[in-house]
């Protein structure tokens, strides 16, 4: 990605990294993924705007209060970029526009824009029919999982499209290979999650020759920290939860996924990938990068390996 600084922020040029001068929006940067791919994203010395509904004064309709953007802008800091938290609601055209004439107020340009935009998991019940589904539940998820994307790529592509060699990651919960034969057990969920993967494919079709790439990513059973109070486990004891759910042997931390983002942004050959859903064990297999630990699994590539719901060798894909 080319880099090209504006000389009123000279902080730019003093950071190091394949990302240094690089800017990126990560839209959904509280927790889980989106935060991970903001503090990854810092490391390589991209400056980052983290956006979400949740911060120190406000929390959002998720009640996670412990999660917040202010941090994970620290975060972005700490490892080596630039963090800059903005509060928004990506359901608000009008907050959009805010955060997107701010960005190019003080950077002139957007080199990286991540659709991490969610919120919806305290919504869903799984195994539950289309029509007993409560419908004003079912179209908040598909606001929280569709129209919040389709609303910030709109409004922020004509200033990454400033500059050829942007990317756009459309951030979902499965690969097309998964997906696309596979219910994913609740008819909202499952066009929240089936539609970022549509979208990158037809935003690359717009792209082309552009010099812009779009792709589609999902991470695997990410041990988000949601996930892991779900377990009543932690980072470091994660494995105690596999005697509850056998799958969650091939889990990643957030990590993976933020790694993932990182390498797409630093490779200049990265447009070979557009239109393409993508994983985060794919890419770690591709780039050469591991997760946090030093492992590399590979959560799809174990789930389509299943056979009557009968779990493979997890070792076998780490």
């Amino acid at each position: 990605m080319t880099t090209d600084p504006r000389p009123d922020h000279p902080s730019d040029d003093r950071r190091e990294g394949p990302l240094a001068g690089v800017v990126a929006l990560v839209a959904g940067a509280t927790r889980g993924a989106g935060r991970a791919i903001a503090v990854q994203l810092g490391a390589a010395g991209a400056t980052v705007y983290a956006t979400g509904r949740t911060t120190r004064d406000k929390v959002s309709e998720v009640g996670r209060a412990t999660e917040t953007i202010e941090q994970t802008a620290e975060l972005v800091t700490a490892a080596g970029g630039e963090g800059v938290a903005v509060p928004a609601d990506h359901l608000d055209p009008d907050q959009v526009r805010a955060l997107v004439d701010r960005i190019d107020r003080e950077r002139g340009r957007l080199d990286v824009l991540v659709n991490s935009l969610w919120g919806g998991d305290r919504l869903l019940e799984f195994n539950t029919k289309m029509w007993d589904t409560d419908l004003d539940v079912g179209l908040r998820m598909l606001d929280l999982g569709i129209r919040s994307h389709a609303i910030t790529s709109s409004i922020a592509l004509p200033l990454m499209l400033r500059r050829p060699g942007g990317l756009l990651v459309e951030m979902t919960d499965g690969t097309a290979e998964y997906n696309g034969p596979r219910f994913r057990e609740n008819f909202y969920y499952d066009l929240a999650k089936t539609s970022p993967i549509r979208m990158a494919f037809a935003l690359a079709a717009d792209l082309k020759g552009t010099g812009t790439t779009a792709v589609a990513l999902t991470p695997g059973f990410l041990r988000s920290e949601e996930m892991l109070d779900h377990f009543g486990v932690t980072e470091e004891t994660w494995r105690d939860g596999i005697a509850q759910e056998p799958t969650f042997a091939i889990a990643e931390s957030p990590v993976l996924v933020g790694r993932a983002v990182a390498a797409l942004a630093a490779d200049p050959a990265r447009e070979r990938w557009s239109g393409q859903s993508l994983s985060s064990g794919q890419l770690a297999r591709e780039y050469g990068f591991t997760d946090a630990d030093g492992s590399r699994p590979d959560a799809w590539g174990y789930l389509l390996a299943m056979r009557d719901g009968t779990p493979p060798p997890a070792e076998d894909y780490r």
